[in-house]
């Protein structure tokens, strides 16, 4: 249902700009301020899953993303829409790594626990192709605003099911939450994607806000890193982060996750303003991506038995970084939809092959009372990493269209060349900075 949200939003958000009124600029606060609260939160809703019981969280947050559905659905204007989508991530923040852990803690032999982040990978994949085609399907017949309301039945019939079939977890460590740490990590994060929105804006870097707002976020987040090593019960313990294979999953989720939603932001508003297609349509020709995306990541079982999790880790985002490449290079040809449609299924492919090596890795070796931790701190890197890439890319894009006349095409060209650049620093992220991953851990 999370990444699900994700992509019936950038399916709905040109009809959402026209309705409530957005501009260019903010329009990418109603990608990111889901992503802000999301991002920041996390840690803090995996160090509670971790101590209150991960079904309990699970349950609980999941009818919370509900309710705040319900409230976007409902918006009459953009402060309220963003209000809400900052509300699903408070909840999101806890739902999340509940979710990851709860698989990590139920499946524990190597066999089993690869099939289980395959079928947990594929999950997700499958969230984002229905979302594309619900965006589409429910924004062209219903209505943008039941791209929210969506999750509504969705949550009720989640909990239907999940309260008697879920096991209950042990809940582990202490009842005591870091909230000043919480508060310092929110705070730094919207500093960080507030400052290049704001650079997006028509004097961008040349006024002193973006830097402002990059100093603000150095300094909070510096501070929230001080209070760790000192905290009783930290957010982020120290040893969660040490471990060089975790570390650079982190940093490889961070810079996917900036060249892909932003992609994925802008993408649809190329097929719906520039080539005309209809809400319906543009989920068709995106849905080959998380088709693949799924596909890959129940082929990587199989491919663990013949290769090391390392090289399927490198060969994926070697394949989705020349597909990035590829969708920038035919973005601008007379009729583009065929290379949209190989380059995004290739993307799709690599992206799959990705998700569960780094998936399992993050969980690698982390003891049961702070799998919460470790789970969430990924969901961290990768919501904080697609805010700021969100934020980053729609400047790029508003830049290089004025000085290219509007051309949307040729704006989106440097865009996506852009997004390949964020992929291939994963690409060395993933050859140099992550030693190995033990199939052990699969």
């Amino acid at each position: 249902m999370v990444v699900l949200d994700a992509s019936v939003i950038n399916i709905a958000l040109p009809r959402m700009q026209q309705a409530l009124g957005l501009s260019d600029a903010a329009r990418s606060w109603a990608v990111t301020a889901y992503a802000v609260t999301f991002g920041g939160l996390l840690l803090l809703g995996g160090r509670i899953a971790d101590y209150a019981g991960r079904k309990r969280v699970l349950m609980g947050s999941l009818s919370g993303f509900a309710v705040a559905s319900l409230i976007g659905g409902l918006a009459t204007g953009p402060e309220m829409l963003i209000a809400a989508r900052a509300l699903q991530g408070v909840f999101a923040a806890a739902l999340a790594p509940a979710a990851l852990s709860l698989v990590a803690v139920t499946f524990t032999k190597p066999r089993e626990r690869a099939l289980a982040f395959a079928v947990f990978a594929a999950t997700q994949g499958s969230g984002g192709a229905v979302g594309l085609l619900l965006g589409g399907t429910l924004t062209e017949t219903l209505g943008w605003r039941w791209s929210l309301f969506i999750n509504v039945p969705i949550a009720l019939v989640a909990l239907a099911i999940g309260l008697p079939t879920i096991t209950r977890s042990r809940p582990v460590g202490g009842g005591r939450h870091d909230i000043p740490g919480a508060v310092l990590a929110t705070l730094g994060s919207a500093a960080l994607v507030a400052a290049f929105s704001v650079a997006s804006e028509p004097d961008g870097w040349a006024s002193p806000a973006p830097y402002a707002l990059l100093a603000v976020s150095a300094l909070l987040i510096g501070t929230f890193v001080w209070r760790q090593r000192r905290a009783a019960n930290p957010l982020l313990p120290g040893r969660v982060v040490a471990n060089r294979t975790r570390g650079g999953a982190y940093l490889m989720g961070a810079f996917m996750a900036a060249g892909m939603f932003g992609m994925f932001l802008l993408l649809p508003y190329y097929l719906q303003d520039h080539l005309a297609y209809s809400p319906l349509t543009t989920g068709f020709v995106i849905l080959p991506f998380s088709v693949a995306l799924v596909a890959a990541s129940l082929l990587v079982p199989r491919l663990l038995r013949h290769l090391s999790p390392k090289a399927v880790l490198v060969t994926g985002i070697a394949i989705a970084t020349l597909a990035m490449a590829g969708l920038a290079t035919v973005i601008t040809l007379p009729d583009a939809v065929v290379g949209v449609l190989t380059t995004t299924t290739l993307m799709g492919v690599g992206i799959g092959l990705v998700f569960t090596p780094l998936n399992s890795s993050v969980v690698a070796d982390v003891g049961d009372d702070d799998v919460g931790v470790a789970s969430a701190m990924f969901n961290v890197s990768q919501q904080i990493g697609g805010a700021v890439g969100v934020a980053l890319l729609n400047g790029v894009y508003l830049l290089s269209t004025t000085s290219a006349n509007g051309v949307s095409a040729e704006g989106l060209r440097l865009t996506f060349f852009v997004a390949t650049a964020l992929y291939a620093i994963s690409a060395v992220i993933a050859v140099t900075v992550i030693p190995s991953i033990r199939k052990a851990t699969l």
